[in-house]
């Protein structure tokens, strides 16, 4: 037991050491991929979301902005920073059967949960996942 104890101390000490801290006063915005809504914008604020590892970013959508059905093979946090996420659940893009999550909302997306989106003004989101981040869209 005593050694389980070292070890799992050696191990705390040894994640405290490497960690080092984050702390960004200001965002910087940069064209989201294509396989973004255009006119989106993505600024990383940990990690890279294209490699193993915790990420965290914050997407901006413009005002109509839609995301088709998609899924991802690992869980997604998003927070709603500002604006208005509406989220649904399904193969087929329907705004109808949208929940809407206001700025100051979060909800978290199981992995291949099939979901699609849609913004009716101009919102930010801030999403914290393990990468590499995957987006695969369903046809419809």
């Amino acid at each position: 037991m005593r050694i389980l104890a070292v070890l799992l101390f050696a191990s705390a000490v040894s994640a405290a050491t490497i960690m080092q801290p984050v702390q960004i006063t200001t965002v910087e915005w940069k064209d989201a991929p294509p396989t973004m809504p255009a006119g989106a914008k993505m600024a990383i604020l940990e990690g890279d979301p294209k490699h193993d590892g915790m990420f965290t970013i914050r997407v901006k959508l413009p005002a109509g902005a839609k995301v088709m059905p998609h899924f991802h093979p690992a869980p997604e946090r998003v927070t709603v920073i500002w604006g208005e996420a509406r989220l649904g659940f399904g193969d087929k893009f329907d705004a109808k059967k949208t929940k809407s999550f206001p700025a100051g909302s979060f909800y978290i997306n199981p992995p291949d949960a099939h979901h699609y989106l849609y913004f009716p003004r101009t919102t930010i989101l801030q999403i914290t996942g393990q990468g590499p981040w995957e987006l695969h869209f369903l046809k419809e």
